[in-house]
């Protein structure tokens, strides 16, 4: 199996790439739009909603968490989760930039 050579890149470039990760599975696109729509949500609202199990969702929940683009308050037994309104507008921000550069230099063939 091979290596991810994360470090031969730059910060930004990994930022992006995490970011991009986010929007990279159906269920992490979903679970966003029902936060985005509910505006908070406990995981076990998001389990009825979606057709997966509950370790799935919790599995896409950590990865958008481990992201940053989410964050949840826990109050035991239940963890509510909304999105992160700072990585949100950080994400809208750096792949509109980024699709802005790529557009102005695309000079292919």
């Amino acid at each position: 199996m091979g290596v991810t050579k994360t470090e031969i890149f730059t910060e930004e470039q990994n930022r992006i790439a995490d970011l991009a990760k986010a929007f990279a599975h159906p269920a992490r696109v979903a679970i966003l739009q029902l936060l985005a729509q509910k505006k908070a949500c406990v995981c076990g609202d998001l389990v009825d909603e979606l057709p997966l199990a509950q370790a799935t969702v919790s599995q896409h929940l950590k990865e958008l968490k481990r992201i940053g683009i989410i964050q949840g308050e826990i109050n035991p037994p239940r963890v509510c989760y909304c999105i992160n309104e700072t990585v949100w507008e950080e994400a809208r921000q750096t792949f509109g930039s980024l699709f802005d550069t790529i557009v102005s230099a695309a000079t292919c063939c």
